[in-house]
């Protein structure tokens, strides 16, 4: 090794694996993943064959087109939450509906496999809030008294004086603040 050699970066699967939480975190990328998994069972069972031996047991429904277009539906919507996330209650909602509606549609909604996971994943992404974004420690340094504890600006709070050069008149009656018995809002 030489003075002349890079330092040890941490490897290309770290990095990548980082930035991918970072990028998890920051929208409902779980509600999306379950919405999108939802929109599988309810799509395929109406149009699968069960080979059970020689008999073949089709689940064919009258309305295999209905859950086809449910089960498209919320894979769009699990994209949508994760690429898009400020449409996050609308997905939650219609993800609800369509799974609802999956119910007498296609099979149960999917045998209740994908209608559970329309339900989860819709209420995660319903209650799913962005987080505050970290605070700057640097912009806001607190003065320190003794022990560590904040200093006040006035250290005798036991007392309430009176503020020096307003009108205690809150009512916007009084002629002193020009209001002659009106109110501001007209």
């Amino acid at each position: 090794m030489s003075a002349e050699t890079p330092a040890v970066s941490d490897g290309q699967f770290s990095r990548r694996r980082l930035q991918f939480r970072a990028w998890r975190g920051d929208r409902p990328f779980w509600a999306g993943l379950f919405v999108m998994l939802a929109g599988v069972p309810i799509a395929y069972f109406p149009y699968a064959n069960l080979q059970i031996g020689h008999l073949t047991l089709a689940m064919a429904t009258t309305a295999g087109a209905g859950s086809l277009i449910i089960g498209v539906l919320l894979v769009v919507l699990g994209f949508s939450l994760w690429f898009q996330k400020h449409v996050r209650t609308f997905a939650g909602v219609a993800s609800i509906l369509l799974g609802l509606v999956s119910i007498p549609v296609s099979n149960l909604g999917g045998f209740l496999i994908g209608f559970l996971l329309a339900l989860v994943g819709g209420a995660m992404a319903v209650s799913w809030a962005p987080g505050a974004p970290p605070a700057d420690e640097r912009a806001y340094e607190e003065p320190r008294g003794t022990g560590g504890a904040p200093e006040g600006n006035d250290p005798d709070t036991t007392i309430l004086k009176p503020v020096v050069g307003e009108p205690n008149d809150l009512s916007g009656t009084s002629p002193a603040n020009g209001a002659n018995g009106r109110h501001s809002a007209g």
